[in-house]
């Protein structure tokens, strides 16, 4: 099966052309629009905050949500802290991985985690694993977040006893240069585009911001009746469906490869049944 040459828009920014390239090899016409850009906070005070209490005791259990932030927190405590020291401290303490991209970073460090989190992967399964992992009552939990504080987990963590101290790695903010995305959106409103894949909760926040810039969002939410949304997984479903985008397709598992994959195995169907 193949995207049989379907105009395909996705908002992907770290893999803008891993995905381009996907788009491309299952047969579709890819426009490729990225919607984030990463800012790293100055100086990291909450990473330096974090680094004295790990090194004091005062962690019980570090759960990590993504590579990039794992990777960047270890390094922002280097810059203070000897390695060894680093390690040793983490390994007296729980360390919890969202999915394979905090685990795999690290075990590039050296490191293992002491519970991963299953598939899908989100706030909620990482909740679930937990409360049958250990209680985390009166534990003392710093969070690694990634973009936008996950309020829920938070919230969760909290109403279970946990003291939590939220550790901000960077931030999301649009790209300085819009014409790109506002190129994607138009083509969507005009009725030129057959599937949007959403990689990203953050991203749908970003082209609604465009979108209500330019005063286009009730052209775009006309256009959706007619355009197929892929969605990489459960998170970035709540988000859609929180806006009243429509969510046609998740795959089997919540990777960019099987998203594009299982797209086009099931992009026929769901053209014919749009028209």
């Amino acid at each position: 099966m193949s995207l049989n040459g379907l105009t395909v828009v996705a908002f992907e920014s770290r893999m803008a052309t891993e995905i381009t390239r996907l788009i491309e090899r299952h047969g579709g016409r890819p426009l490729v629009a990225p919607a984030l850009r990463e800012i790293p906070l100055e100086g990291n005070p909450a990473a330096q905050e974090f680094g004295v209490r790990l090194m004091a005791g005062h962690v019980d259990l570090l759960v990590l949500l993504t590579g990039v932030g794992t990777t960047a927190l270890f390094d922002a405590l280097k810059t203070r802290y000897p390695w060894l020291s680093i390690v040793a401290a983490l390994q007296r303490i729980a360390v919890i991985a969202r999915g394979p991209k905090p685990l795999a970073a690290l075990k590039a460090a050296g490191l293992n985690a002491t519970l991963t989190v299953p598939e899908p992967n989100t706030w909620v399964d990482l909740i679930s694993a937990l409360d049958q992992h250990q209680p985390v009552k009166d534990l003392r939990v710093a969070v690694q977040e990634y973009g936008v504080s996950n309020l829920d987990l938070v919230q969760a963590l909290e109403q279970r006893g946990a003291e939590v101290f939220p550790v901000p790695i960077y931030k999301w903010a649009l790209p300085e240069d819009l014409g790109p995305i506002r190129h994607a959106l138009n083509e969507i409103i005009a009725r030129r585009v057959d599937m949007i894949l959403i990689t990203n909760a953050v991203q749908v926040d970003h082209v609604l911001r465009v979108l209500e810039q330019d005063e286009k969002a009730e052209s775009f939410r006309m256009a959706l009746k007619k355009t197929i949304v892929a969605s990489i997984g459960p998170t970035a479903s709540e988000r859609l469906r929180r806006h009243n985008w429509p969510v046609h397709f998740e795959p089997s598992h919540p990777k960019i490869g099987i998203l594009v994959k299982e797209a086009s195995e099931r992009a026929l169907s769901f053209a014919g049944r749009k028209r």
